[in-house]
C-alpha cells in the first residue's frame, strides 16, 4: 500500500485543487491511502477537506490534528500509515498523473527512495530553469517541493525527519538518503505553486533560499536557520519594525 501524508496548515485555498487532482491522478491500480496532518489551521481547511468527496482512495482518509511543525506533523503521518511506502507531499504540489505507479514501480526496482522532477506553475525564465535543474541527480537541486517517495522501512531505520528543523527538514532527510546511495529521481514532473515567489519577489526569495543552503554547509544549527528565514523571508521588514517581539514569538503567535 501507499500511504500518502499531506502536512497542512491555512491551505483552504489550496486545499481542495489538490484533492481533486489526486483523486483523478491516481491510477487506480494500487492500494492508496490518504493522511492528512493539520498543525491548527483556522482558515476553513478542515472544514473542506471533511466536505470532499473521496472515490479512489482504497481506506478512509484521515484528517488528523496535531502539534504545528511540518516535521512533526509528518512523523505523526508516517506513524498512523499502513503502507509499505510513505508519499510525502506538500498541499500546494500535483504529482504526475499515475503517481502512484511510478512510485510503486521504482521501488520494485529496488529503489527505496526517491522524488519526481518539478516544474513551477509560473513563465519566468528563472523558475523554469531552475525545474528543469532539477533532472538532474544533483544533491542541490533537491527540495521537498518534489515530494518524497521512501519505504517506511528505510524511514523508520532513518528516523524520520528531523523535528529539531522546523524549515529545511525535507533536505535533512534527502541528505542522509543521498549519503546511502538511496535516491532516484522519477522523469515525471510535479508542478508546484510559485506563490511564494510572487509574494516575496522571485530574486529577493531565491538569494534567501541560497544563503539557507550555504548556510547549513557552513555548519549552521537549526535555531540559526529558523532565525534567518523568520527575519528574511517569513515576516517583512516593515512588519519587524512594527514590534517589539522577536521573529520567533511572531510566528507562535500566527495560529
Amino acid at each position: 500500500m501507499l500511504s500518502i501524508i499531506i502536512p497542512v496548515l491555512n491551505e483552504a485555498e489550496t486545499i481542495a485543487e489538490l484533492l481533486i487532482h489526486l483523486s483523478e491522478n491516481l491510477s487506480g491500480e494500487n492500494e492508496t491511502e490518504l493522511i492528512l496532518v493539520d498543525g491548527g489551521s483556522t482558515d476553513g481547511t478542515q472544514e473542506i477537506i471533511s466536505a470532499f468527496e473521496y472515490t479512489r482512495f482504497s481506506k478512509p482518509v484521515r484528517f488528523i490534528q496535531f502539534e504545528k511543525g511540518r516535521a512533526k506533523q509528518m512523523n505523526k503521518g508516517a506513524q498512523m500509515a499502513s503502507g509499505e511506502i510513505l508519499y510525502f507531499l506538500h498541499a500546494d504540489s500535483l504529482p504526475p498523473k499515475n503517481f502512484d505507479r511510478y512510485i510503486i514501480s521504482e521501488v520494485k526496482k529496488g529503489n527505496p527512495a526517491g522524488c519526481f522532477r518539478m516544474k513551477f506553475d509560473h513563465n519566468h525564465w528563472w523558475l523554469r530553469l531552475a525545474g528543469w535543474l532539477t533532472k538532474f541527480h544533483w544533491r542541490a537541486c533537491r527540495g521537498g517541493d518534489q515530494s518524497q517517495f521512501i519505504t517506511k522501512q528505510l524511514f523508520e531505520e532513518i528516523g524520520g525527519f528531523d523535528e529539531t528543523y522546523i524549515i529545511y527538514e525535507d533536505n535533512i532527510l534527502i541528505n542522509e538518503l543521498y549519503a546511502r546511495k538511496k535516491f532516484v529521481v522519477i522523469q515525471q514532473w510535479i508542478t508546484t505553486s510559485a506563490r511564494l515567489y510572487e509574494q516575496k519577489g522571485i530574486w529577493k526569495l531565491q538569494y534567501h533560499f541560497w544563503a539557507i543552503y550555504i548556510k547549513k554547509w557552513l555548519g549552521a544549527d537549526a535555531d540559526e536557520l529558523y532565525n534567518y528565514y523568520l527575519k528574511n523571508i517569513k515576516f517583512s521588514k516593515k512588519e519587524l519594525s512594527q514590534t517589539a517581539e522577536s521573529p520567533k514569538a511572531l510566528a507562535e503567535k500566527e495560529i
